[in-house]
C-alpha cells in the first residue's frame, strides 16, 4: 500500500440517507464516474475522475456510518492515530464511532472538534519490507 505525507488530505466522503440520488447529483454536477462498493446488502460508491482516479466516496447513512453527519468529511493522514485520538480527547474533541479499517491494512477514525466540526484521521499503513 502507498505511504502518504503526514498532514495530507487524502480523500473525502459524504454520508447521506439518499446516497443513490446524491451519487447521481455529483456525477452530473462534477463529472465524476461511479464504482459500486459492496457493503453487504447495499452499495456505497467510489466517485472517480473520468480517467478512473479515485476522488471521493458517497455513502449511505447505515451501519457503522449511521451516526455521521450529512456533510463532506475529509480524511487527513496522521503519524500515529492513537496519539492523535488522545490529543483530540485532551483538547476537548470526541470520537464518532470506533477506529476502523485495520482489516484493510489502514486505520481511521472520525473525530469531532470542540466547535462541532468533523474530520477523519487516517494512519498510513505499515511500510512494506522488501
Amino acid at each position: 500500500m502507498d505511504q502518504y505525507e503526514v498532514g495530507q488530505i487524502l480523500s473525502a466522503d459524504l454520508t447521506v440517507e439518499n446516497a443513490d440520488e446524491i451519487r447521481d447529483f455529483y456525477a452530473s454536477v462534477v463529472g465524476w464516474h461511479t464504482t459500486d462498493m459492496d457493503m453487504g446488502g447495499y452499495s456505497d460508491y467510489f466517485m472517480t475522475s473520468p480517467d478512473g482516479q479515485p476522488r471521493a466516496g458517497v455513502c449511505h447513512a447505515r451501519g457503522v456510518n449511521a451516526e455521521l453527519p450529512p456533510q463532506w468529511i475529509i480524511y487527513v493522514i496522521v503519524e500515529d492515530l492513537d496519539k492523535s485520538l488522545e490529543a483530540c480527547r485532551v483538547g476537548g474533541g470526541s470520537l464518532i464511532g470506533d477506529v476502523r479499517g485495520a482489516e484493510q491494512g489502514y486505520r481511521f477514525c472520525i473525530i469531532r472538534d470542540p466547535a462541532g466540526a468533523v474530520m477523519g484521521l487516517m494512519e498510513n499503513p505499515p511500510a512494506e519490507s522488501g
